[in-house]
Parts: structure tokens; sequence; C-alpha cells
């Protein structure tokens, strides 16, 4: 957490200090300082090595408008971990998290689904189980080992999550996955579970001796709650799936997400711009340059268990109704 409370404590203490100072700034510098402030947002991301904190810097590079719009992207310990950031840390306004990160806090945060919202559904992490050729049904993975990657990632939340809603007790390990898989050849590990955005280099592009196998995950009411229907393919892992085949899975739809401030709080007009800014120019966040996941990005699409922040809710409306509007 230290990466993230030094960039967040200096995004708050510096203000301060200038404010302490206030009385050595000259009028030019004080209204700079006001300026600044009031349109900068703090966007809590995640570990450096993972996908969420690539994107809040990506968003960040097509937002930010000098003192008009400053987005401080802000390395977490990851998707999970930035729902407590949302929630309580000093400067952050907004979080790019996972739906079911929420589950953590409900028992400790009565109605977190009213003081949580989401702005716009990023990209799915669809749910991997691969497993050894011995291993044919979830079932049999019970009392095995099992790898969910180390702490702090989607697999390590995300994964034992859902095995526990399936019913399945396993002996879970959190090693860095490059070294799992290769436990996993050695007959030490009977499967690994990853949570990420298809496709997954160490499958498409690894060798695996037959038998090797992703196991298929069906959606259900189990999962209804935050969760979305996906599957892998062919087309996804040529060489661990037979050419027209699918196998069914879920997906954990990451997020970019909002504290919800009261309507016409200095926060929520922040919050507010940076939706402005973001829905305005998403289309260049679809350009070369920029991860190609952007490309998959629907500003309507809707992420369960969640209500829309209400300025993003109002874009959209507006949006449509100046469609309808032009329709002859």
């Amino acid at each position: 957490m230290l990466g993230a409370f030094i960039l967040a404590s200096s995004s708050v203490a510096q203000p301060r200090a200038a404010q302490n100072n206030s009385s050595s700034l000259g009028p030019n510098e004080t209204d700079i300082r006001n300026r600044t402030n009031a349109w900068t947002v703090g966007l809590a991301g995640g570990l450096l090595e993972g996908a969420p904190i690539h994107f809040a810097t990506e968003i960040a590079r097509v937002v930010n408008d000098g003192s008009d719009m400053h987005v401080l992207p802000v390395v977490t310990r990851g998707p999970t971990e930035n729902v407590n950031d949302l929630l309580y840390l000093r400067g952050i306004d907004a979080a790019i998290i996972n739906s079911d990160s929420l589950e953590e806090y409900k028992s400790q945060v009565p109605q977190i689904q009213k003081r949580i919202t989401y702005v716009l559904s990023l990209f799915p992490s669809e749910l991997h189980v691969f497993v050894r050729p011995e291993i044919h049904t979830l079932a049999e993975l019970a009392g095995k080992k099992v790898n969910f990657n180390t702490q702090g990632t989607a697999a390590a939340y995300s994964g034992p999550l859902i095995f526990s809603r399936l019913g399945i007790d396993v002996d879970k390990t959190f090693i860095p996955h490059p070294v799992a898989l290769e436990q996993m050849k050695r007959g030490e590990i009977a499967a690994v579970v990853f949570v990420t955005s298809k496709p997954v280099d160490a499958f498409a592009k690894g060798k695996w001796d037959d038998g090797f196998k992703f196991l298929p995950v069906e959606f259900g009411p189990k999962f209804e709650d935050y969760y979305l229907a996906s599957a892998l393919s062919s087309a996804d892992y040529p060489n661990l799936i037979r050419n027209g085949e699918r196998v069914s899975t879920i997906a954990v739809p990451t997020i970019l997400a909002a504290f919800n401030w009261p309507e016409g709080s200095p926060r929520y007009r922040r919050v507010a711009r940076l939706i402005d800014e973001l829905f305005s120019r998403v289309d260049k966040l679809k350009a070369p340059g920029f991860d190609p996941k952007w490309k998959d990005v629907n500003l309507t699409t809707q992420v369960p268990g969640l209500e829309r922040f209400p300025a993003a809710q109002a874009w959209l409306d507006r949006k449509a109704n100046n469609k309808q509007s032009a329709l002859p």
C-alpha cells in the first residue's frame, strides 16, 4: 500500500501545505492552486503489473486538460483493495474495481451498493479453470491443490469466492502463476485458476500435452448478482480447444466506479466532469496506441448489482435524446 499511500497522500498533502502557507502565495498562484484542485480526480488503479492501472493511465492521457481536468492514477494493492480506497482513502474519487469485490464489504458496510456506483464497464475478466489430464470435472478438484495466483490479483480474490459458491473445497495456493504452471506439469498442482481477459498467452502460445484442458463453469442463479455468462473458444485457444467448440465459463466485469457523492457537491462535480470528458473522447481510446480492449467498450453496457453514477446516466440520456431529435 506504500505506493498508493505516497501518491494519494501527495495529492492531498500538497494543497494543505499550500493552504498553510497561503500568505506567501501571490493572487495568480492562489487562483492556479484553487483551479487545479477543483478539477483534480484521484483514480485508484491497481498493481503496477495489472491491466487496471494501465487503463487508469490511458484514461488520464485522454481526459487530462490542463487545470480544467486532471486525473491522477494511483498505484494500489489491486481492484479488491480499491473498494476500500474508494470508501475511505482521502483523495480518491473513482476507482477501477471488479464487480464481485463488493461481496467482501457487504457485512461491514451496510448498503454498500448505494454508496458505490459504476461509471463504465471496461472489460470482462474471464474465469479460466485449467486442469491436468486426470481431472475431468470440477467436483474432482475437491481436496486437491489449486493455484489462484498471488494475493492482490483478481484470481486470488474472485477464484476462491467462485469455488465457494460452487461448493467445492480445494487446497488453495497463492503463488505466481508461471511457477504454478511448471508445478502443474510435474503433477504437483491439479489446476490453476486465472481471472483475466482472454486470450492468456500461457495458454494461447504455450505447449501443453494432450489432456490438459479447461473445465466448463456454467452460468446460473449462483452468479447472477455480479457475473456475466461467457465462453472460451477455439479462436481464443486453438491448441487447447477443438475447432468450433466452446467451453462455457463466467466473467467478472471490471468497471470504472465512483463513490456516490451527493449531487451538486464539489466531488460530484469533479466526477461529472471526468465523465463528460471521458465519454466524449472514448473514440480516441479505441484508436491505435491504446489497449485493444477499448474497442469492445460500450458506454451503455450495464453492470450487475450496481446503479450507474447519475451524471453518467444523464450523459447517456442526453446522447439518446439528441439522436432521437436528429431523426427525420
